[in-house]
């Protein structure tokens, strides 16, 4: 499996909580897994109900089996700073810099400068060796921008390195990309059976292919039960409107004849439902790429629920 996980998504699909249920997926069996937020938005600490996190790899969460969930907020201008100490060794001449306003231009002026430096310190993370030799981490989870900016902000680089053609930023642009494009990484992207957030995905699956960058899964989201499909309704609400009045008294539902209506209404909602989420699997199936799928969560994405969804992760194969 890819060592540098990349989770995109439509807004609202779930795409931080999904990251985070991955990266506890992953950590199982004793692995070492973490968690790099690149917006600034702090949804990782939410998520896991912990104060706001520093630019430091903070241990966040225990995985089952021993495994381990560290998370990491990549700030711009902070990397830059490492960045300068690691090709230029600036050092205090990098503060200075910060002092002075230039850091905070670059990483907000320059094109794309800041994307190469979130994306360059999630590609060091997953490089990086201990002293024994072994990796530092087993996998990295990025839980990345939306499918909207996905493409752009994992390709910038190639713009970056057109424009600086020798020297390091040529070369750490070109080595982000090499590991980018290849198979220790992988894209997925967050949708719901919902028209426009699968047309998204689609979307987005076409753009990430036509810049060769590796595709993973796209992961269904928020899926709930199939109770009943139309058909059901349709023979309940023929002949059977007495069967089911009879059926609500019998488990001792005073006044179920009114209720009848008011249930009907509901299943045939339902049942609508069923159609249309069918609708968008074909139209997922369509794509091409293989799927996860993780059930909608009824009490919110508490820590309970990302166990829940990690678990769910794992018996579809994840980290196998």
């Amino acid at each position: 499996m890819s060592r540098l996980q990349v989770v995109s998504g439509k807004g609202g699909t779930g795409k931080t909580t999904v990251a985070a249920a991955l990266a506890l997926a992953l950590a199982t069996e004793g692995k070492r897994a973490l968690l790099v937020e690149v917006e600034g938005r702090q949804g990782i600490a939410q998520l896991f109900e912990t104060e706001a996190l520093p630019y430091e790899e903070r241990k966040i969460a225990v995985a089952p089996g021993g495994g381990e969930v560290f998370a990491l907020a990549i700030d711009a201008e902070r990397a830059l700073l490492d960045y300068l100490q690691m090709f230029y060794k600036l050092g205090s001449a990098g503060r200075a810099l910060k002092k002075l306003g230039a850091i905070d231009f670059a990483t907000t002026i320059a094109p794309g400068v800041r994307d190469v430096l979130l994306t360059g310190k999630a590609c060091e993370a997953v490089r990086r060796r201990e002293k024994h030799g072994g990796f530092t981490y087993d996998y990295v989870v990025m839980d990345a921008p939306p499918t909207g900016r996905i493409t752009r902000f994992l390709n910038v680089n190639d713009e970056v390195a057109g424009l600086a053609r020798i020297g390091p930023i040529h070369n750490q642009a070109q080595a982000v990309m090499r590991f980018l494009k290849s198979p220790d990484t992988a894209v997925h992207l967050v949708t719901l059976l919902e028209e426009m957030p699968v047309q998204e995905t689609a979307d987005g699956i076409a753009e990430l292919r036509e810049a060769e960058l590796p595709v993973g899964r796209a992961i269904v989201n928020m899926v709930r039960p199939h109770v009943l499909d139309e058909a059901a309704v349709r023979a309940a609400s023929g002949d059977h409107r007495e069967a089911i009045a009879g059926t609500l008294a019998a488990v001792g539902i005073k006044g179920g004849t009114k209720l009848v209506e008011p249930l009907l209404e509901q299943a045939a909602e339902h049942a609508q439902r069923v159609e249309l989420e069918r609708a968008q699997r074909e139209a997922l199936d369509a794509i091409g790429v293989p799927t996860y799928e993780l059930p909608f969560l009824g009490d919110g994405a508490d820590i309970a629920g990302l166990y829940r969804l990690a678990k769910e992760l794992r018996r579809q194969g994840v980290g196998a």
